[in-house]
């Protein structure tokens, strides 16, 4: 097998260990030295509420400014440039095996936080057509995807990456909820996204679940 990123060949590293513990060998699906160019955000001093990389953790500079005290993210990795060139070969490009590079990692911070409810972000109808899947629930066990949080608009008249940070703050109520929504009153929802960039589309979705009678929303995204 190959790495999924370079393409150099994968070599697992077989310890005595491993080999008397008789467990099942977890093939990887990156080699160490594209592993080693993502940056991981350490969470004893990320920002309290976005999670942003930092020497302390407090609220950084952009969250003193947001006033929503029952939500708070979460992220894994900074948005460098080895991320950058992960999401355009992922998301933009539309390669569906790269959703296996970050499927563990984020999954086991899934299960840490251990909500009573987990949602996605969603992407437009047009989106799904053009593209074939939703980056976020490829990182998900079995492609799990919870629709109740839906999208109003058919499809986005300008791309979120097209933005500057002062449209996107400006960018109105972008989701709706289904029909089929279960109960939120109550509830401590996580909700999954890919970038934390200025928060406004993430936070756009806290606001409906917590107007809906979500006691806690608490954000989960790949990078900050």
């Amino acid at each position: 097998m190959n790495c999924l990123l370079c393409q150099r060949p994968l070599h697992p590293n077989l310890t005595l260990p491993w080999l008397l513990s008789w467990r099942p060998l977890v093939q990887p699906v990156v080699c160490v030295a594209c592993w080693q160019q993502f940056q991981p955000i350490m969470a004893t001093s990320a920002c309290l509420s976005c999670g942003r990389a930092q020497a302390t953790r407090t609220p950084c500079r952009d969250c003193q400014r947001w006033n929503q005290p029952d939500f708070y993210n979460q992220a894994l990795f900074e948005y460098n440039s080895a991320m950058q060139a992960y999401f355009k070969q992922y998301k933009f490009k539309g390669d569906f095996r790269l959703r296996q590079v970050f499927a563990a990692v984020l999954q086991a911070r899934l299960a840490q936080l251990r909500p009573t409810l987990m949602v996605t972000i969603p992407v437009t109808p047009a989106t799904m057509l053009t593209r074939g899947f939703n980056q976020v629930t490829g990182w998900l066990a079995n492609g799990e995807n919870q629709s109740w949080l839906q999208t109003a608009a058919v499809a986005k008249t300008i791309a979120q990456s097209a933005k500057t940070r002062e449209d996107r703050l400006a960018t109105p109520q972008p989701f709706v909820l289904s029909p089929t929504t279960p109960k939120l009153q109550g509830q401590t929802i996580v909700i999954v996204d890919d970038v934390y960039t200025t928060g406004r589309t993430i936070r756009h979705a806290a606001d409906l679940l917590l107007e809906s009678g979500a006691k806690q929303v608490i954000g989960l995204t790949l990078s900050r």
